[in-house]
C-alpha cells in the first residue's frame, strides 16, 4: 500500500482526488486539514460552539456537492479564498437561523432598516475576518510543514531542534543532554529550520 502524501498535499491533487466520494483517506485529509480554520472563523464571528460545529459539518458537505463537476483553476483565483467563501456562507446561514435581531433604529421606530442579525455581528467578509483567516491559513500550514518535516528529517537532529523550540532547552542543556557541542547544537537547529521554510514555501505554492 502507498505511503499516504502529506498533510495538505497539493490542492490540485487533493481536489481531483474528491471527485471520488468513496476515496475516504482523501476526504479524512481534507477535513483534517482544515476543520479547525473553518471552526476557528465561526467562533471567531461570535458563533456558539454547537453552530461552529454545524458550519464546519455543512461547509464539508458543500464541498463534497460541488466536487463532482468542480475544475479548479488557480488562475480564476486562490484555494483559500474559495474555502473562505463557502466557509463564510455557512456563517451567514447560521446567523439567519437565530432569526432577526431588532436594530438600534428599528428599535427607534425607523421601519426603512431591515432588521438583520449580520448587521449586529462581526461580518464574516469584514477586513477582521479576512485578517482571522489569514492567519489560521498560515499557522495551519507552518504546522503542516513541521509535521512533513518530522517525517523526513533526522530524528535526532530533528529532537534538538524541538527541545530547543518546543522545549525551551538552553543551547548549553540541549548540548549537555545529547553529548554534542553548542555549536553543533546551532548547526543542527539551523537545518532543520531551513527544511521547514522550504516546505511551507512548497505547501504555499499548491494551498494558496
Amino acid at each position: 500500500m502507498p505511503e499516504r502524501e502529506e498533510f495538505i498535499p497539493t490542492r490540485a491533487s487533493l481536489l481531483q482526488r474528491l471527485k471520488n466520494w468513496e476515496d475516504q483517506a482523501s476526504w479524512e485529509d481534507f477535513f483534517n486539514a482544515y476543520w479547525k480554520i473553518i471552526y476557528g472563523l465561526a467562533r471567531h464571528t461570535g458563533l456558539s460552539d454547537a453552530e461552529a460545529q454545524d458550519v464546519v459539518q455543512e461547509t464539508m458537505a458543500t464541498v463534497a456537492r460541488q466536487m463532482p463537476g468542480f475544475n479548479y483553476n488557480p488562475a480564476l483565483g486562490s484555494f483559500k479564498t474559495w474555502l473562505m467563501n463557502q466557509t463564510r456562507w455557512r456563517i451567514v446561514d447560521q446567523f439567519r437561523k437565530r432569526g432577526p435581531l431588532p436594530s438600534a433604529a428599528s428599535a427607534a421606530g425607523d421601519s426603512s432598516t431591515a432588521a438583520d442579525p449580520i448587521a449586529q455581528l462581526i461580518d464574516p467578509a469584514s477586513e477582521n475576518a479576512n485578517t482571522y483567516w489569514e492567519n489560521e491559513w498560515q499557522r495551519n500550514l507552518y504546522d503542516a510543514a513541521v509535521a512533513n518535516v518530522r517525517r523526513k528529517a533526522d530524528p535526532g537532529k530533528y529532537q534538538i531542534f524541538d527541545f530547543l523550540m518546543k522545549k525551551e532547552w538552553p543551547a548549553e542543556k540541549v548540548a549537555s543532554f545529547f553529548k554534542i557541542s553548542v555549536d553543533q547544537v546551532y548547526v543542527d537547529k539551523h537545518r532543520i529550520s531551513e527544511m521547514i521554510k522550504a516546505e511551507v514555501k512548497r505547501l504555499e505554492k499548491g494551498a494558496s
